[in-house]
C-alpha cells in the first residue's frame, strides 16, 4: 500500500487517508438522495437511477485513485444532471434514453481530446473570465430549479416569476432545510448537506409529506437503465449542440477541480503543470463514458473531494476509500430514494450558493472580461439552457474584445467556439 500510493513520500498513512475519504464522502453523499430524484423527473427508474448513481461514483472514484493517485472522488454532477433532466429531455423534449447516448459520445470526446493532448489548447484557449462565468451560471441554472421544487419561486404571467405561498407545508419546509444546511455549514458539521437533507425529510412525516419503507435493503435492479443509452439518436442532426454542451461543461468541471484540489494537496509543480494528467482525464472520461452506459448523467470530479485534502488526504487510498463507501451505500436505496422533493432541494440550492463563488475571482474593472461572464451567468438559467449561456458568453467576449480593439486577445480556441454558437443560435 505504501510503495503504490507513495503514502510516505507524501507525508500521510492509511488513517489518515481512511478518514479523508470519509470526510470526502460525507459531503458529497447528498447526489445519492438528490442525482436520482433529479433523473426520475425525466422519467429515468429512480431506483435504477440510484444504483447508477452509486456504481458510477464507486467506479469514477476508484480509476482516479489506482490510475492518477489522486485524492479527487468522482460522482454524477449537479448541474449537468439538471441539464440533463430539465433542460434536454423536458425542455426540448428529447428522449432521456438519448440524451444518454448523448452523456455517452461528449465521454469519448473528452476521451479523445485527452490521448490527442488537444485538452490544453482548449483550456488554455478559453479565458479565466468565461470558465467563472460558466461556473455560476450553472449554479444559478441549479438553484432557480431548487427554488422552483421548493414552491418559493412560482411562474406569475405579470412579472415572469413570483415567490410562492409559505402557508404550505413543503414550501415553509423546503425554506427551513436550506436554513438548516447553512447553519450546520457554518459550525463545520461533516456532511452538512446530507444531514439537512435527512432532517428536512423526517420533519414531513407529521404532515404526511415523506414516507419511507426503511432504510436497508437489497439495491434495486439496474435492469431499467443499463445499456438503454440510444447512441444512434444522439447522432442525430438535431443533438449535436448537447453533445457539445456536455462536453465543454464536463471538460471544464473536470479541469478546474483536478487544478484546485492538486494545488490544495500540494502536488502541483511549481511552474504550475499537474503530474499524472493524462491519467486523471482518463479517470475523468472513463466515469463519464461508463455512468452513461449504467443510466446516470454525466459523471465528473468533485470539488467536495477539498474537504478530504483539507483532513489530510494526499493519495488515491482517499479516492478509493470514497468508492467503497459508495458501495456500501447500494444498501440504504429505501433511505435515498424515499427523501421527497422539497428536502432534497434546498441542497441544490445551497450548493448554486457554493458554485457562484467563481464571480469573486472575476477582473471587475474591464467591462470586455467581466460584462461576458455574467452575461453568461444570466441567460444560463433565464434561458433555461446552459449551451445558450455558453454560446452568449463566447460571442458577446469575442464582440467586445474586437471593439475595444483587442481583437489579438481573443484565442483561436474562442473564436472556433464562438463561431459554432453563432451558427447553432441562428439555426436553432
Amino acid at each position: 500500500m505504501d510503495r503504490f500510493f507513495h503514502l510516505t513520500e507524501r507525508r500521510t498513512n492509511l488513517r489518515t487517508e481512511g478518514l479523508a475519504g470519509v470526510t470526502t464522502f460525507l459531503t458529497m453523499v447528498y447526489v445519492v438522495i438528490i442525482n436520482p430524484a433529479v433523473l426520475a423527473q425525466a422519467g429515468v427508474d429512480q431506483g435504477a437511477a440510484f444504483v447508477a448513481t452509486c456504481l458510477a461514483a464507486a467506479i469514477g472514484s476508484a480509476l482516479m485513485g489506482l490510475l492518477a493517485n489522486f485524492p479527487i472522488a468522482l460522482a454524477p454532477g449537479m448541474g449537468l444532471n439538471a441539464y440533463f433532466a430539465y433542460a434536454v429531455v423536458l425542455g426540448m423534449g428529447v428522449p432521456w434514453q438519448v440524451a444518454l447516448g448523448a452523456v455517452f459520445l461528449s465521454g469519448l470526446l473528452f476521451m479523445l481530446v485527452s490521448v490527442l493532448e488537444m485538452r490544453e489548447w482548449l483550456i488554455n484557449g478559453i479565458p479565466l473570465s468565461l470558465k467563472l462565468g460558466i461556473a455560476a451560471g450553472i449554479g444559478c441554472f441549479l438553484g432557480l430549479i431548487g427554488l422552483k421544487t421548493m414552491g418559493l419561486v412560482i411562474d406569475n404571467p405579470a412579472t415572469l416569476l413570483g415567490i410562492g405561498d409559505l402557508r404550505e407545508p413543503a414550501t415553509l419546509l423546503g425554506a427551513v432545510g436550506f436554513l438548516l444546511i447553512g447553519i450546520f455549514t457554518v459550525w463545520r458539521v461533516p456532511g452538512a448537506i446530507v444531514l439537512g437533507i435527512l432532517i428536512t425529510a423526517a420533519l414531513g412525516v407529521p404532515f404526511g409529506l415523506t414516507e419511507i419503507g426503511g432504510v436497508v435493503s437489497l439495491p434495486p435492479s439496474l435492469a431499467p437503465t443499463f445499456l438503454h443509452l440510444d447512441i444512434a439518436g444522439a447522432l442525430g442532426i438535431g443533438i449535436t449542440g448537447i453533445v457539445f454542451s456536455f462536453f465543454l461543461v464536463d471538460l471544464l468541471d473536470n479541469t478546474g477541480t483536478l487544478i484546485a484540489t492538486t494545488r490544495r494537496a500540494g502536488l502541483m509543480r511549481k511552474d504550475g503543470t499537474v503530474p499524472n494528467l493524462g491519467p486523471a482525464l482518463l479517470a475523468d472520461s472513463g466515469g463519464a463514458v461508463i455512468g452513461a452506459v449504467l443510466g446516470t448523467s454525466t459523471t465528473v470530479s468533485y470539488m467536495e473531494s477539498a474537504s478530504g485534502v483539507q483532513a489530510g488526504g494526499r493519495t488515491g487510498l482517499n479516492a478509493v476509500t470514497v468508492a467503497v463507501l459508495f458501495l456500501v451505500t447500494l444498501f440504504l436505496s429505501p433511505l435515498a430514494t424515499g427523501v421527497p422533493g422539497f428536502a432534497t432541494a434546498p441542497a441544490l440550492v445551497f450548493v448554486a450558493c457554493l458554485m457562484v463563488q467563481a464571480l469573486r475571482e472575476l477582473g471587475w474593472e474591464d467591462p470586455t472580461e467581466y460584462v461576458p461572464a455574467v452575461i453568461t451567468t444570466l441567460a444560463t438559467p433565464f434561458t433555461f439552457s446552459i449551451a445558450t449561456g455558453i454560446g452568449l458568453g463566447f460571442i458577446t467576449y469575442a464582440m467586445l474584445k474586437t471593439a475595444a480593439g483587442r481583437a489579438r486577445e481573443v484565442t483561436a480556441a474562442v473564436w472556433l467556439l464562438a463561431g459554432l454558437c453563432l451558427v447553432k443560435l441562428i439555426l436553432g
